[in-house]
């Protein structure tokens, strides 16, 4: 017998606890899709990088691409430094972190970044940046004036809590003081033309519920949509109503890169290879809905340079197959879609994967996606993984994904049962290979080593 490792949808009043912070709109009623500069780039993104890459989006924007994030370290004059003095951050009078204008020539004379979010808007997408949560060490030690209130920095600072894998900031305090910093912060960015804000240090390592709140309550005042990406993981499922209530996006893992495993040692969970998605993402199935999507991380797919966040430049060390798994996986289950390669490198395949538009729309129009059903009693070495998703409107659309995890080619014939279809044959539409599968009373498929397949129910 079957049965599933997580299939029953949980109630929306279940999830929430209590209603969200209401913006004027949602800022995430589907999967945000776009690109994120850490993979290629990690600290060290200019001006004209981010351009070039930007505009390589622009010519996939019909595919679903909307956002482009400027990620750690553009306020870092140096970038390479091996300290945070060397690093000599940039923050305004009132202690906001603001761009380097040496990196960001259109940043000078105060304009921070609006001249390059009025640009990326012209072309008709959406911008973002990340921040480490919290408040410089060097303004509190400067104590500088709190924009928009009597406040000092001095004041809103927590420095029983600071991050503890990055030495640049200090805690925010749950205070009206800390709430008026980040009210300042995100008033100034939200003039930038701010569409998507990742913060870090915030999820996990540690958690930090109040700073995630002051920071949505923020956003809220703004009267501005931006999405909320919480990170790094992992956040744990007790959080689920939590962040489900102040956020869009939160990491539901360590950071993920180009591997299908790597190595742990407890508690660690970093680097987050791609062996271990399957089961963290099939946990956090029941809480996916409009407006709340977990997030297994970036793509690091392509070209990963000049500077990638770990390690040296190179090609993804995923074979093409881990690739197309990968990013089917993250499509089938609703997860974000961020691509983490240099776009101004794309590869053919890359290219081909982030260009089917089947495959972004079925990520995008999906209303229901549910891990299939595995054998009782399975062992987390059970070499395959099973998905289902459902698109909405009065032409719904039925997708079924197969994953093989084994190191080997398998071969199999799987029943419909086990991606919750009617025990009857079905003909089929094979999305990446583009041809139809006759009717049959049973799936069989072959895959490749860490492979993986999506059919359309016809």
């Amino acid at each position: 017998m079957f049965r599933s490792g997580s299939i029953l949808l949980i109630s929306l009043a279940l999830l929430t606890g209590s209603a969200r912070i209401a913006c004027a709109q949602d800022p995430a009623p589907t999967p945000p899709m776009g690109w994120n500069s850490w993979d290629a780039y990690g600290l060290t993104i200019s001006e004209a990088d981010f351009r070039a890459n930007t505009t390589v989006l622009t010519g996939i924007r019909q595919f679903g691409w909307e956002y482009t994030v400027i990620d750690e370290g553009w306020y870092m004059q140096d970038p390479f430094g091996s300290t945070l003095e060397a690093r000599k951050y940039l923050w305004n009078e009132n202690g906001i972190l603001i761009p380097d204008p040496a990196r960001f020539p259109d940043a000078a004379d105060h304009a921070g970044f609006k001249p390059l979010a009025d640009w990326v808007h012209a072309q008709g997408l959406k911008f973002g940046i990340h921040i480490v949560r919290g408040i410089p060490r060097q303004v509190v030690a400067q104590n500088l004036p709190i924009a928009g209130s009597s406040f000092h920095a001095a004041d809103a600072a927590d420095t029983s809590s600071p991050c503890p894998w990055d030495n640049g900031n200090w805690g925010v305090a749950d205070n009206a003081a800390g709430q008026a910093y980040y009210d300042s912060m995100l008033k100034l960015y939200a003039d930038w033309g701010l569409d998507y804000i990742k913060v870090d240090c915030i999820s996990d390592h540690p958690y930090r519920p109040s700073e995630i709140r002051q920071i949505a309550e923020a956003i809220h005042k703004t009267g501005r949509p931006i999405v909320l990406s919480l990170s790094p993981g992992p956040t744990q499922l007790d959080h689920a109503a939590e962040v489900a209530k102040y956020a869009q996006m939160w990491r539901i893992t360590d950071d993920h890169w180009d591997a299908w495993s790597f190595p742990h040692k407890a508690p660690s969970e970093y680097p987050f290879g791609l062996r271990d998605e399957f089961d963290r993402i099939a946990k956090w199935a029941p809480y996916v809905k409009p407006g709340n999507w977990p997030d297994p991380d970036m793509l690091p797919e392509g070209y990963l340079g000049p500077h990638p966040g770990k390690d040296q430049p190179r090609p993804s060390n995923y074979t093409h197959d881990e690739q197309r798994t990968e990013f089917t996986l993250w499509a089938i289950s609703r997860s974000p879609l961020i691509l983490g390669a240099n776009l101004t490198k794309l590869d053919d395949f890359t290219r081909s994967l982030i260009t089917n538009k089947e495959v972004a729309d079925l990520n995008q129009q999906a209303v229901e996606s549910a891990p299939g059903l595995l054998p009782k009693n399975h062992s987390a070495s059970f070499p395959q993984r099973y998905w289902y998703a459902r698109t909405g409107g009065p032409n719904p659309k039925r997708y079924i994904a197969v994953f093989n995890l084994a190191d080997a080619k398998t071969s199999s014939n799987l029943p419909w049962m086990l991606f919750h279809l009617e025990n009857k044959p079905h003909a089929m539409f094979d999305v990446w290979n583009r041809k139809h599968i006759p009717s049959a009373k049973s799936l069989h498929v072959i895959l490749p080593a860490h492979g993986c397949a999506l059919f359309r129910i016809e």
